[in-house]
């Protein structure tokens, strides 16, 4: 059975959610053909990094404008494909006659919101997927074709339940990460302090030196910072301190969340499930990103970390209080624990037995 995976690297959440997915889809299925697609990058070959590039500007320097379109459109009545993706639907349909795929899992609202105009038009008559990578319910993601959603926590599936979604339709999962993404057997709790700063593949980080150079200086404490695909940071920041060590983009961020004791990062949907499957505590910076402001709220409610200031001085504070308070972290770590236990996490497993039962059923 083939598995067509479609995502977009907004970000590099989708694409990492994509990415896992994927290796959930191949332990259910072994011996299916399963592949990620960014579909953006296919749709424009000349354009999709200029695409990306616009977004990143419009993410980093216009989040006011970003966070009004996301507020007015959050809504909305679904089935609605932005105007810009309207000359996408032809390419998407060349997509699925290439591909044949038995199953569509999106990754991207666009992408969704794209198969299902194919399915509605029977062009597509496979099954559609759509795995929501925030602790949101958007309206973007609401496609009527759409045979299942997997959410990240219960609050969003109540909430697509109230803009009508039907509630055997809705599995919370949440957010997908790699199967690496898991406790580590025992966090040393003698010696220094070990903290982590990420700021999601882009590497939104504070740029003033001065941070950097009082991280340096905590008592106890040896600071692993990930820039992404931040480089100028990169070079900045390299080399330059003796507590600090600094990398570029990785793709064993597992690996350093075994490592630490708390992780410093935007709440990013995937981050904050990479660190909820870590067991690590987070503290988030206050988010300026709408969407990234319902995922602060849910880690909150959820007890699984805190918010810090984006002021440097005051995020610092908040640092070195929660990194120092063996007793808070502690409790977080439980807090996850317990979520991860709530997590309906062979259910993608199970969709996939399901439609390849059919499959065979109908020859």
């Amino acid at each position: 059975m083939d598995v067509l995976i479609l995502t977009g690297k907004f970000g590099m959440g989708h694409r990492a959610a994509a990415t896992a997915l994927a290796g959930q889809v191949r332990g259910a299925l072994p011996g299916a053909r399963v592949e990620v697609e960014d579909f953006f990058a296919y749709a424009l070959p000349a354009g999709g990094q200029t695409a990306y590039r616009c977004f990143e500007l419009l993410v980093s320097r216009g989040s006011g404008l970003y966070n009004a379109f996301y507020r007015l459109t959050e809504n909305g009545r679904g089935d609605v494909l932005p105007v810009y993706a309207l000359p996408l639907v032809e390419r998407m349909e060349a997509l699925l006659e290439e591909r044949r795929p038995r199953a569509v899992i999106a990754t991207h609202p666009v992408c969704a919101q794209l198969v299902n105009r194919c399915k509605e038009e029977g062009r597509y008559r496979g099954a559609l997927f759509t795995c929501v990578t925030d602790v949101t319910a958007h309206s973007e993601w609401l496609a009527s074709r759409c045979d299942a959603y997997l959410v990240g926590a219960p609050q969003t599936r109540d909430a697509f339940v109230e803009k009508g979604v039907s509630p055997e339709r809705i599995f919370v999962t949440g957010v997908p990460v790699a199967a690496q993404f898991r406790p580590p057997l025992r966090r040393p709790q003698e010696g220094a302090r070990r903290l982590l700063v990420m700021g999601g593949g882009l590497g939104l980080l504070p740029r003033q030196r001065e941070f950097y150079d009082r991280l340096d200086t905590l008592p106890e404490t040896r600071v692993t910072v990930i820039t992404g695909g931040n480089q100028r940071l990169y070079r900045q920041l390299a080399g330059r301190y003796e507590n600090i060590r600094v990398l570029g983009y990785t793709d064993r961020v597992w690996e350093h969340m075994a490592w630490a004791h708390l992780v410093l990062s935007k709440p990013g949907g995937v981050t904050l499930f990479e660190a909820i499957a870590s067991g690590l505590p987070i503290l988030a910076w206050e988010p300026f990103l709408e969407q990234e402001r319902r995922n602060a709220d849910f880690l909150l409610r959820a007890g699984v970390g805190r918010i810090a200031p984006r002021e440097p001085e005051g995020c610092l504070e908040a640092v070195e209080e929660l990194l120092f308070d063996r007793p808070a972290l502690a409790r977080m770590g439980r807090a996850m624990e317990a979520l991860r236990g709530e997590l309906a996490s062979q259910a993608l497993g199970e969709l996939m037995e399901g439609l390849k039962r059919e499959e065979v059923r109908c020859g």
